[in-house]
């Protein structure tokens, strides 16, 4: 009778490994999608209209104030004591 307990044991944890990889499947299908194709042309419509600011040779040179990657400004107004 002892021996009945471990295989039904491991009988409910394989039901239940197998529930959850059910629910896991189940969410995967409601998650919403789109085409290749529409995710493709809003890829390149982002690319176009979005500036980038490491590759000047297609946007042209960046202003210093507006380059979120230039160095700070040289010189600090820091006190030192």
């Amino acid at each position: 009778m002892s021996s009945r307990g471990p295989k039904q044991s491991m009988t409910e944890l394989k039901l239940r490994r197998l529930m959850e990889h059910n629910q896991r499947l189940r969410e995967d299908l409601a998650r919403p999608r789109i085409r290749v194709s529409e995710a493709s042309a809003s890829l390149i419509r982002y690319c176009k209209t979005t500036t980038d600011h490491l590759i000047p040779s297609v946007w042209g040179p960046v202003s210093k104030a507006e380059d979120p990657y230039a160095p700070p400004a040289q010189g600090c107004s820091c006190i030192l004591m």
